[in-house]
């Protein structure tokens, strides 16, 4: 069966393992960048080492956030018009999305050298750790153009009806990068220094494979050079819809600075360190999460431009069900055995150790309602409806979280930063509820309506 066909033809629940099992692979082993680092940093160079990276986090989600404002918005765009069976528009929408990805990533890079001295400070870097950050994102942001265009366009690749090639590109890049880490910074004695390394030319290496499956036979879509010059009306489609991600990327880096400046104030640089390793956890969840979106966009996308809203409706529930399901596995291995995941990173300074734990246990209580919410503000960005999307999204992250951080630190302590994630989740996921039950209201009115027409036709 042809690869865009079954998007439309194929049982969904079978179609969505099939795009599940390497979306999960590839970004759960593309969570392995950071999380690898981290682990090496923190047991062969140590814990002010570990806060450095941590401060580093917000930049580096910021520059990742564009790639998802390109990638993402792009993707759902190419699914769409696959759906319509408008193959042209396709490809000339990864032709705008390969330029525009490569274009920004030179302006974010130059910019973050201009200003990063004075971010880091601001973001939490103390005098302890403000060397460890420095010399860690120097080396980095070299990268962004091959962190842009790699990651990009394989949300271009999974669009297409290829999810293993997709995996494919985040297993050679995390492979490579686990394998250079220690070299690095074991053997050359290079510190984080050897770890920003390990990761830019795993990232080079993904951009490589990417832009030469564009170029080969496998791919249904072709990058071709006539498809190089930007379409406003594309590029402004390609920003409407890719805004939400977009946005929640930046809203999450500057929730990591307010994070970073609680937790300051509360507990210091190893409290940092700590939110380092949580956050590094809390990844490989989300990533999960969101790994049910990258499975479940293509097939959302594709049948909601063929009008086929049965299948979108079942879709969605399955995706549901799916991503609740992997929230509630891990909140019970976080109850039970948090010291063995704070563990993994840092073992032997006990003082972080005890404020990890604490900490990773009432952060991630809420985990099940998360996939919930993750799949819901994902859905309205499948089928289009990007302000709605952005809206739910901001709504955990942004407009709920800021004030819980704000005000409940003053009553709590650094309890009061912990708790300030559950109660976020929960009421983003009351809000995210309340418009999902009405699109799919109004979903099944377009259903009957497309229903009455196919009568009258025959």
């Amino acid at each position: 069966m042809d690869k865009t066909k079954e998007l439309g033809q194929e049982k969904i629940l079978k179609l969505l393992i099939k795009f599940f099992i390497p979306a999960i692979v590839g970004t759960l082993v593309n969570a392995l960048y950071n999380i690898v680092d981290r682990i090496y940093i923190g047991r062969g160079v140590g814990s002010l080492a570990l806060a450095g990276l941590s401060v580093t986090f917000p930049i580096m989600v910021i520059t990742a956030g564009f790639a998802m404002l390109i990638g993402m918005g792009s993707g759902v765009l190419v699914s769409i018009s696959l759906g319509k069976k408008d193959k042209d528009m396709a490809e000339k929408i990864l032709g705008n999305a390969f330029i525009l990805l490569i274009a920004v990533a030179i302006l974010v890079s130059i910019l973050s050298f201009i200003i990063k001295g004075p971010i880091l400070r601001s973001f939490g870097a103390s005098q302890n750790t403000i060397d460890y950050a420095n010399d860690y994102l120097s080396i980095i942001l070299f990268g962004t153009i091959f962190q842009n265009v790699g990651f990009g366009l394989n949300n271009l690749i999974r669009s297409e009806g290829n999810p293993k090639i997709a995996m494919y590109t985040m297993l050679i890049g995390a492979g490579l990068n686990i394998i250079l880490d220690p070299i690095f910074i074991f053997v050359f004695k290079m510190g984080v220094q050897g770890a920003a390394l390990a990761t830019i030319i795993s990232q080079f290496a993904n951009t490589i494979w990417v832009v030469s499956h564009f170029r080969g036979k496998n791919s249904t879509l072709k990058l071709k050079k006539e498809n190089f010059k930007i379409d406003r009306k594309i590029f402004k489609d390609i920003v409407a819809i890719g805004m939400a991600p977009f946005a929640m990327q930046v809203a999450s880096s500057a929730i990591n600075i307010l994070f970073n400046k609680q937790l300051m104030a509360y507990g210091g640089d190893l409290a940092i360190g700590a939110m380092g390793v949580i956050n590094s956890v809390t990844m490989l969840i989300v990533m999960s999460m969101i790994s049910v979106n990258q499975a479940v966009q293509p097939i959302i996308g594709y049948n909601y431009g063929a009008k086929q809203y049965a299948r979108v409706k079942e879709a969605l529930k399955l995706a549901i069900i799916g991503a609740v399901s992997i929230g509630a596995i891990a909140l019970v291995v976080i109850e039970v055995f948090p010291e063995a995941l704070i563990g993994v990173f840092n073992k032997t300074d006990k003082e972080l150790l005890k404020i990890g734990v604490n900490g990773i246990r009432i952060f991630l209580c809420m985990l099940p309602v998360i996939g919930f919410q993750i799949v819901g503000s994902n859905y309205f960005q499948a089928i289009g409806r990007a302000k709605v999307s952005m809206l739910l999204s901001l709504s955990r992250q942004v407009l709920i979280l800021i004030p819980m951080l704000l005000i409940l630190p003053g009553i709590f302590h650094i309890n009061g930063v912990w708790m300030s994630a559950p109660i976020s989740d929960t009421m983003a996921t009351i809000i995210t509820a309340v418009y999902l039950y009405k699109g799919i209201k109004s979903l099944g009115k377009e259903e009957k309506k497309s229903a009455a027409k196919a009568e009258m036709v025959m």
